[in-house]
């Protein structure tokens, strides 16, 4: 959720360290903040709001130095002020922070007597325990491990210590943090993702839970939660600046949507065979990944993720005949669910990094499930953890609202459920091979949709002015109404509500009067015609409808709206993906008309890494 870089260098890192915020913008924040060691000497920036707002700071009373560490803050605990801003400081010491320390009311409490508290948040204890320990005479390396020892929570680090000069500390327990070797070996960063290092190096070590460690211009050591010495593999990553710009596009919401053909033929190559005539089955797949040792796929994810698994639940069920629980993460655990051996969980993540779904995985794992995650990120926690990694291949994903990682999501899972058909028996050979052609036809069937671009942007216009819309869909529609009623949440800050055609009569229908608008996805299959006498419903009542469907939808349907987006003729096992786009496309130009902030929407997080 929040960003974090630091620098371990011989030259002047500021501008650096600035860079490395404005890449880590993607991920949702309201301050930043600025710490460099000068000489030894320890200065500091901060501010609310955008980037820009600490770069002016900094025109004012300039600052650099050779080492450095920098934040983004997303508001957790305390006001979105300049006060509450990262990086904190008590003393000789400056810290930044991703996560929530839980015992901080109980540390505030004691250092109260002693020590002024100028923030609200939780971060400052972590300052003021540091400097403590300093003051005791230990040194800059035993009171931070002494400090480690103190905290409960989840938390990344990153601290400098005035009169220090070569030297960042840094730890994670709960949320991710990698370290990176500079090119030649003369520097060193710290980062909470691989983004933030991305111009700066291509070799990274990924701490491990409970690890810390120290940075140096000219090296590093790492230590575990025992405060023994460790090595770490070091990790060779692919890409570089060109996948954080935006090229063409106004938005990176928009590249992103329009990325979308690519991506998905990316992740079909991996999860179909060398000709794309049959899914990769069995053992194939993954190691240990056979879905006739399960009778159970319990499905877990938070947002537009678990949007993605409520699709998957049809596929699942109906092609490979194989029952599916879904829940969001951030319920699952509490209500204590029922689990046996011979279920198979599934984790489905961007970032891989998401608290609760990881907090879900562990509680399976200690359960004696099979667990597998789904993620964007194969470096991530959950794909380190479960015991079956698979990744959607999306590529970086820079705007906060998903688009290409969640439509990667959705072929990844189409792929493995016809996966579990050719395994399990439950479908013929010939009829997973037509099923995987229609898979195969989805890059260019998006490609087609994304020619509605024009036609919705100018839909969107009438739609911007509202202050409510609903959604509807029945069977595998479903759930991208309630995907495509988030979207417009998220970026255009209108309400919305998704629904089951069948169950806006049951009361949702109230709120119905004129000019009330409703989108139904309702694309030609068996359930056209209910979803159709649903539409008449809200029309009927005032409702201002627009119809997505296909050629043959269009039809009988096109009389009944008062908009019509006509996407590509599919099988209906694919439609999902083609309405998808829509929806998308839908939600940004509608956020563009409004003239939000499309790519950082207010209050949102790209990678929520705290419960």
């Amino acid at each position: 959720m929040c960003g974090i870089i630091g620098i371990a260098g011989q030259g002047q890192v500021t501008d650096r360290l600035i860079d490395g915020l404005k890449r880590l913008e993607y991920r949702g924040y309201d301050s930043s903040g600025i710490a460099v060691l000068t000489n030894g000497s320890l200065d500091r920036r901060r501010a609310k709001g955008k980037i820009r707002n600490l770069e002016a700071k900094i025109s004012r009373d300039v600052m650099d130095g050779q080492i450095g560490i920098a934040h983004t803050r997303w508001a957790t605990h305390g006001a979105p002020t300049e006060e509450n801003a990262h990086p904190h400081r008590s003393g000789r010491v400056a810290v930044v922070h991703n996560g929530i320390i839980e015992n901080y009311l109980e540390l505030r409490e004691e250092l109260s007597a002693t020590r002024e508290f100028v923030s609200d948040t939780d971060t400052e204890v972590v300052a003021h325990l540091v400097d403590i320990e300093l003051a005791k005479g230990y040194s800059p390396k035993d009171a931070f491990a002494a400090t480690l020892k103190r905290l409960k929570g989840a938390y990344a680090f990153g601290l400098i210590i005035d009169d220090n000069p070569n030297e960042i500390f840094c730890a994670r327990a709960g949320s991710p943090l990698a370290l990176g070797i500079g090119p030649d070996g003369t520097e060193h960063f710290l980062g909470s993702d691989a983004m933030a290092m991305a111009q700066l190096t291509s070799q990274l070590i990924y701490l491990e839970e409970g690890d810390w460690a120290i940075l140096r211009p000219f090296g590093y050591q790492i230590f575990d939660e025992t405060d023994a010495p460790v090595n770490r593999d070091i990790t060779i990553i692919k890409g570089g600046p060109a996948v954080a710009e935006k090229g063409k596009y106004p938005h990176f919401m928009v590249k992103e949507i329009y990325e979308q053909p690519e991506i998905i033929t990316r992740t079909l190559t991996h999860y179909l065979n060398a000709d794309r005539t049959r899914p990769v089955t069995g053992p194939e797949l993954a190691p240990a990944l056979d879905f006739t040792k399960f009778d159970r796929i319990i499905l877990i994810a938070c947002g537009t993720a678990y949007y993605a698994g409520a699709v998957a639940k049809y596929w699942f069920e109906q092609v490979a005949g194989i029952a599916v629980d879904i829940d969001v993460a951030s319920e699952f655990r509490y209500r204590r669910p029922v689990l046996n051996e011979r279920s198979l969980f599934i984790a489905i993540s961007q970032s891989g990094e998401t608290a609760d779904t990881l907090a879900a995985l562990r509680y399976c794992k200690e359960n004696g499930l099979t667990t597998a995650a789904l993620v964007n990120v194969m470096t991530s926690t959950m794909a380190r953890e479960a015991d079956i990694s698979m990744p959607i291949l999306a590529g970086p994903e820079i705007g906060v609202a998903s688009t290409k990682a969640f439509t990667a999501q959705l072929t990844a899972l189409a792929a493995l459920a016809l996966s579990a058909a050719k395994t399990r028996g439950t479908q013929s050979d010939a009829e997973i091979t037509r099923l995987t052609a229609e898979l195969v036809s989805v890059p260019r069937l998006i490609t087609e949709a994304l020619e509605l671009d024009t036609i919705i942007a100018e839909m969107a216009k009438t739609l911007a002015p509202s202050r409510s819309a609903f959604y509807l869909g029945r069977g595998a529609q479903v759930p991208i109404a309630y995907e495509g009623a988030l979207k417009i949440k998220e970026i255009a800050y209108i309400h919305a509500e998704g629904y089951a055609a069948g169950e806006l009569k049951h009361g949702p229908i109230a709120l119905i009067e004129d000019g009330t608008p409703v989108i139904v996805l309702a694309p030609m299959d068996e359930l056209y015609e209910k979803t159709v006498s649903n539409l008449q419903e809200v029309a009927s009542r005032g409702a201002r409808v627009t119809l997505v469907t296909d050629v043959e939808g269009a039809k009988t349907g096109a009389s009944m709206a008062d908009d019509l987006i006509i996407i590509p003729t599919s099988d209906p096992f694919v439609a999902p993906l083609l309405t998808t786009v829509a929806m998308q496309l839908l939600a940004y130009h509608t956020a563009v008309a409004l003239g939000t902030d499309v790519d950082q929407p207010r209050n949102l997080a790209k990678s929520v890494t705290v419960e």
